[in-house]
């Protein structure tokens, strides 16, 4: 585990800043190859990227501090300016509506945006659970299997072999991404299956992580993860059907 890559006076480069920041340029190329595909500006991919990077650290800190300030004694604004915390699911939401705003302002077809940022998404979330690996963040429950890791340095530290949830999470999202990026000239609605693919891979991974119970044995995670799965479903079945008209009145 490696916590920080180095430091540059009292300021220390985090790799999972790193991380971020990989997945981000690989998330961009691979937007701007299927906007130059569709006949758009791939400028324009690098630009809407930036807006979705922004939103989704906005909305990830801000989902973060208000989650843990219902449910600790800390408040809003101590929590937002830790550098640590984040919550993926806050990113996705801030990402997406930076996202649609940045498509409006660029006159970006919103159909277009939501094909393209399906696969950058499922390759920038993969890096970025990387980076929780390398921090020591999102770990399971211990085992002993001989892949578990112990974190001494973690958030917060374990010292017992656990399961690396992380990884778990990537090696899954690398899968998604390859299938998003096959399906990306045959999908009716790309993000909608990304949407499902992630919730899908977030349940089960959750199974083995620390979170607490919410209702019915499943955690907060596993409840954000049935409804992205349920909106993603009914996205890619309106779009689908809306192609089918399409073509049928053609």
């Amino acid at each position: 585990m490696y916590p920080v890559l180095f430091e540059i006076g009292n300021f220390s480069i985090s790799t999972f800043g790193l991380m971020v920041a990989v997945g981000f340029l690989a998330g961009t190329h691979f937007a701007a190859t299927l906007f130059q595909e569709n006949g758009e500006n791939p400028d324009h991919a690098t630009t809407i990227m930036l807006y979705a990077m922004v939103g989704g650290i906005l909305g990830a800190k801000i989902y973060y501090s208000i989650d843990f300030a219902i449910r600790t004694d800390s408040t809003f604004w101590s929590l937002f300016w830790q550098r640590a915390g984040m919550t993926f699911y806050g990113g996705l939401i801030g990402g997406t509506v930076a996202s649609i705003l940045g498509s409006r302002i660029h006159k970006v077809p919103l159909w277009l945006l939501s094909q393209a940022v399906a696969p950058a998404m499922a390759m920038g979330q993969a890096f970025g659970r990387i980076g929780c690996f390398l921090v020591g963040d999102d770990y399971g429950y211990p085992t002993d299997l001989p892949w578990g890791v112990a974190f001494p340095e973690g958030a917060p530290p374990i010292d017992v072999p656990v399961h690396p949830t992380q990884l778990y999470e990537s090696f899954w999202l690398f899968l998604v991404f390859g299938y998003l990026w096959k399906r990306r000239k045959r999908s009716p609605f790309l993000f909608g299956e990304y949407m499902m693919l992630n919730g899908f891979g977030r349940f089960f991974v959750e199974i083995l992580r620390l979170n607490p119970k919410l209702a019915l044995g499943l955690t907060q995670s596993q409840w954000i993860a049935i409804l992205l799965i349920a909106v993603g479903a009914s996205l890619w079945l309106w779009f689908h059907a809306r192609r089918s008209r399409t073509l049928t009145q053609s």
